[in-house]
């Protein structure tokens, strides 16, 4: 038996100025081949939980692509047609496919197409014998459209929040399409949506209200009533008119058993809709009581997540930082900024020197105005660390980096913007968590599994910019309307 292995994912956000080109992807890797396989061995991937399965059960791994771009706009036309490109050569190269695992993340966006993932599935289709199985791993946080319910074709989604299952869920994946092509099961799919948006901040799997739909999920396989129960939050930053929360449930031939369970987990989900809301702090609150509360405290720079898609340059947090004097501090903040004429010039003058910089907005023009400040150059670094979690063992890359210090302010100042989940963004350049008074992660909730424990408290700030996890500010055009929580239902 022989399975192709891919990967392409990119979490797309609509609300940012700028678009992802192939360069986003090239920053992090594109590999082909066997150079798949060579490469990621190290790292908890889907992939890696794919390929262990297949050897476990002695089947043929046939790598054929994987690539990861940074999350941002949508991707240029151009970027996506060479990606499908690669994916379509690799496949009509490759010998004779018995079945096909994708790792996808649901939440693609191109110039042209609201629905890439879509596109990509009926593209390798028209390359595959007819009814070869086709097995996706998804983002917990993917879109799912009924156009993805292609014949022939289950899905599995991540069941944690943080993403620390990633791993596991390649696994699961990779174990169904054995058994599909084996003939012992034949997967089939059932979709129940929701007029909800839900917030990231409250959305937790292992705490609050969604746990109780992730213990649903999980009774539903272990009673071996389905093959697979999968729940997706959805990228909240897509301006699409079906936007919303999504169960899907993967049955053996069952589809009406599937539409009942998938019903059950979104009508569970519809019933928390207000428990799920978020309670998030004033940035200034975060920032005053942040510096009084014992210990390190750790704060969700939330409207400016990397992880979400956005630019990461928003200078909101160090505006208001300086003018509310935690310059002057005896304690130490850390956070973090895309710039990459900022570290530049940081290199330029070298380690220990003084230098007058603008900082901030160098993507996002229009919301708001770069910050003049003098800073000194405390190291400069190639940007590269490995992850501990969420993505353990993969080698991050945000490019040339400066680390500048205001006063007892601490910036790492990057080239290129990248998921702040983990530590290793400020210890890569010399920076101990142990030390923080304050830390601004420009995230919601991933960060949570890495900075956690450094942490005695962890705030939620409500920040600006195109990642606001306060839903009912997101500047909606297209969406649906009834939808929570902008709408009273």
């Amino acid at each position: 038996m022989r399975i192709g292995l891919a990967q392409i994912i990119q979490e797309s956000n609509t609300f940012v100025p700028f678009t992802t080109n192939l360069d986003h992807f090239s920053a992090q890797y594109i590999r082909l081949g066997q150079t798949v396989l060579t490469e990621i061995h190290s790292v908890k991937i889907e992939l890696t939980g794919m390929k262990n399965i297949l050897e476990k059960n002695k089947v043929t791994p046939i790598p054929l692509l994987a690539t990861h771009g940074s999350c941002g706009g949508p991707l240029t036309r151009a970027c996506f047609d060479t990606l499908l490109s690669l994916l379509s050569q690799e496949i009509k190269s490759a010998p004779k496919l018995d079945g096909l695992l994708l790792a996808l993340h649901g939440s693609m966006v191109a110039e042209d197409q609201e629905d890439c993932e879509s596109e990509i599935l009926e593209t390798v289709r028209h390359l595959l014998p007819n009814r070869t199985p086709i097995g996706v791993s998804l983002d917990l946080h993917a879109h799912v459209t009924p156009r993805m319910l292609q014949p022939d074709v289950f899905f599995v989604g991540y069941g944690s929040y943080p993403h620390i299952d990633m791993y596991e869920t390649g696994e699961k994946t990779a174990q169904i399409l054995i058994d599909t092509v084996l003939g012992k099961i034949k997967p089939v799919m059932a979709l129940s949506k929701k007029p909800m948006i839900i917030s990231p901040v409250n959305s937790r799997t292992s705490e609050g209200p969604m746990s109780e739909i992730v213990t649903e999920a999980r009774r539903m396989e272990r009673s071996n009533e389905v093959l697979a129960a999968s729940y997706f939050m959805v990228q909240p930053w897509l301006d699409f008119k079906d936007l919303g929360f999504a169960s899907l449930v993967c049955t053996d031939g069952d589809i009406n058993k599937g539409q009942v369970q998938a019903n059950k987990l979104s009508d569970m989900t519809w019933r928390l809709r207000n428990a799920l809301m978020p309670s998030l702090t004033e940035l200034d609150d975060a920032i005053r009581d942040g510096l009084k509360v014992p210990g390190t405290v750790v704060v969700g720079d939330c409207g400016d997540a990397t992880s979400g898609g956005a630019g990461g340059d928003n200078i909101a947090v160090l505006r208001r930082l300086l003018e509310l004097n935690a310059d002057s501090h005896n304690g130490l903040t850390y956070l973090t900024l895309v710039d990459q004429s900022a570290a530049s010039l940081a290199e330029k003058h070298g380690v220990g020197s003084t230098i007058r910089v603008k900082l901030g907005h160098s993507l996002s023009h229009n919301d708001g105005v770069p910050l003049e400040v003098t800073a000194t150059v405390k190291t400069i670094t190639d940007g590269v660390f490995t992850m501990a979690a969420g993505l353990e063992g993969a080698e991050m890359n945000f490019g040339l980096t400066a680390l500048l210090a205001i006063g007892s302010i601490r910036i790492a100042v990057r080239s290129i913007g990248g998921l702040e989940w983990d530590t290793g963004q400020f210890t890569s350049v010399g920076l101990d968590l142990a030390h923080a008074k304050l830390v601004f992660v420009k995230s919601p909730s991933h960060f949570r599994a890495t900075f956690g424990p450094y942490a005695t408290e962890i705030f939620t700030a409500d920040t600006p910019g195109p990642t606001c996890v306060n839903i009912t500010k997101v500047d909606y055009k297209k969406l649906h309307r009834p939808t929570h929580p902008l709408d009273e239902i």
